[in-house]
């Protein structure tokens, strides 16, 4: 009997949402498969100190403001003393971590993938070395994610707790007296939102003239609306050249983002969220001769092969936008193309969602990218006007449609509501099956629900809606 050529069928470089997935499918699918990954844990930045734990604690928040201001009690719940106790909050954050995480390696139990514990770097293009051993495979998956992009004179320490990234600011042990927030984007008001739900005062510094960059514009304008409303203090169009930490207290210096005065803002802690860049350090991409894009992205073509034969990447290391979603999609496809299967991922239809109070979503394209392309029509309905959102007391937002003047085909959704995030899975769904604004609004929606709302703007389209 000969002996094998190499140790793995495929071996998936990185633990997080794209790899995991990548390497339960490629197993499912009878190849026999490693997955690299030098955390303690599987389930990448996303489950260990990104989306699941700012899940935990933008949850816990919105029970405490509920509780402690008057919401529950408009509703006829009478609290008194409603106090928070922090280190509970934060252990039911951890315990939820837990059970993903453990999860994932029961999964890889259960689906024979085999965990090799460490980092890996390529020797070459079947071969990497993880922990100090050589190991090799016929297709190589880079999956390595995205870490923090850094902000020159604004050094983060996590450990000092004062100038913090996002894994730090899910980690505070008090709530500060004032949180500054540098970024406008979707990780520095999702966790700005805890914490000025818990009580903190909270700044937010964005170099851009609006809030959420690649949103659409209104909803970008509507959102600097609702959190003024909320008592986030905004500085937009303005950048932060340099920080200095003294006695526990952070100083920041700021400009117009055009140039002008510079002023200084203090903050007990500061919370730097201005982006996130591809993991390609130490993986030794020279060895193989995988050059990088000018970002840093490692270019794969469709079918997410890289230049290099035999190896594919998937997920925030590659272009588009980095969310863990698309990255779960592509490790889905990569690990059917690898088999010989066909593995899709269609782009256009990635929808995003900021998990704030009301929550920002969207699917498709921006009401200004769509009018470059040509002709348009767009129907809008206000939450307010929303049985469901009414009764509920949740009058912020709106939903808009976006369609084709001529064909009537629907190129994008924006929902702002309490449930946008749930509500945007129709609006993918229908642009994924070439939908009509017509196709959405003849379609029956339960009543009274939020997702009435997509009905009713998708009716405004072409015509009127009912109940405005």
């Amino acid at each position: 009997m000969a002996m094998a050529e190499y140790d793995y069928d495929v071996l998936v470089i990185g633990g997080g949402p794209g790899g995991y997935v990548a390497a339960i499918r490629a197993a499912q699918l009878g190849l026999k498969t490693a997955c690299a990954e030098g955390r303690e844990t599987l389930g990448g930045t996303c489950l260990n100190v990104g989306c699941i734990p700012s899940k935990a604690l933008l949850h816990g928040s919105e029970l405490f403001e509920e509780a402690a201001h008057g919401t529950l009690a408009k509703f006829g719940v009478k609290t008194t003393g409603v106090e928070l106790d922090l280190s509970v909050l934060q252990n039911e954050k951890a315990t939820a971590v837990k059970e993903l995480t453990g999860g994932i390696e029961f999964l890889f139990k259960k689906n024979k993938v085999t965990w090799l514990k460490g980092y890996a770097t390529f020797e070459d293009p079947h071969t990497v070395t993880v922990a100090g051993a050589k190991v090799s495979a016929k297709h190589i998956v880079i999956a390595t994610g995205s870490s923090v992009t850094p902000l020159p004179g604004v050094p983060v320490d996590n450990d000092a707790g004062v100038i913090v990234d996002s894994t730090g600011a899910l980690a505070l042990d008090k709530v500060p007296g004032h949180l500054a927030v540098i970024g406008g984007g979707v990780i520095g008001l999702e966790l700005g939102s805890v914490w000025r739900r818990l009580g903190a005062k909270v700044t937010v510094i964005e170099y851009l003239d609006q809030l959420f960059p690649g949103m659409d514009g209104e909803v970008r304008k509507e959102a600097a609306k609702i959190f003024k409303k909320q008592g986030f203090e905004l500085k937009l169009g303005t950048k932060v050249t340099g920080a200095e930490v003294k006695d526990g207290k952070a100083t920041l210096t700021l400009e117009p983002a055009a140039g002008g005065a510079a002023e200084t803002l203090e903050a007990d802690v500061v919370l730097v969220a201005i982006g996130r860049r591809p993991n390609i350090d130490g993986l030794g991409l020279d060895k193989i001769g995988l050059a990088t894009n000018k970002r840093g992205q490692i270019e794969t073509d469709h079918d997410f092969r890289t230049a290099v034969d035999g190896v594919w990447a998937i997920g925030d290391v590659i272009p588009g936008p980095m969310l863990a979603h698309k990255a779960e999609d592509e490790g889905i496809a990569v690990a059917e193309n690898i088999a010989g299967l066909t593995g899709i991922v269609n782009h256009d239809v990635i929808p995003g969602v900021v998990y704030t109070q009301p929550e920002f979503a969207g699917v498709g394209l921006t009401e200004e990218a769509a009018r470059e392309r040509g002709e348009i029509k767009v129907g809008k309905f206000p939450m307010l006007a929303n049985s469901r959102a009414k009764t509920n007391r949740e009058p912020d937002g709106f939903v808009k449609v976006i369609a084709d003047a001529k064909t009537d085909r629907v190129l994008g959704v924006w929902a702002i509501a309490s449930v946008a995030g749930t509500m945007i899975a129709q609006a993918a769904q229908a642009l994924e099956f070439g939908a009509t604004s017509e196709d959405i609004a003849y379609t029956c929606h339960a009543h009274p629900t939020h997702s009435e709302a997509i009905k009713e703007a998708a009716m405004a389209v072409r015509g009127k809606p009912i109940h405005m």
